[in-house]
């Protein structure tokens, strides 16, 4: 099957839906990643660094830095550039190394 531009203006999104960041509802759609659908609601940062308790967010975009750790669904350590969002997904902003409560 060939893709036409006439066959891609007709084209109709699926229906967007909600996850949860730090308890408060965010926006997404099918096919973005935890970290656009973030961007596109206005949040920048979603992770803490260990030594100085800095904000991070996005920063390559691709998985390569780390930048972007998330908790996801109790499970810390999640790439939110690569992470899709899911309907209903529970994330928490990373704080340190995402294991703080071991120590």
């Amino acid at each position: 099957m060939r893709r036409t531009p006439l066959r891609l203006v007709g084209a109709r999104p699926e229906p967007g839906f909600e996850f949860s960041f730090d308890g408060e509802p965010v926006a997404a759609l099918p096919g973005q990643t935890l970290a656009a659908a973030l961007w596109q609601a206005g949040r920048l940062a979603w992770r803490r660094t260990r030594v100085g308790d800095r904000p991070r967010g996005a920063f390559c975009g691709m998985g390569a830095c780390y930048d972007c750790l998330i908790e996801l669904d109790g499970v810390p350590n999640v790439r939110a550039c690569l992470a899709p969002a899911r309907p209903g997904a529970l994330v928490r902003t990373q704080r340190g190394d995402g294991h703080d409560e071991l120590r």
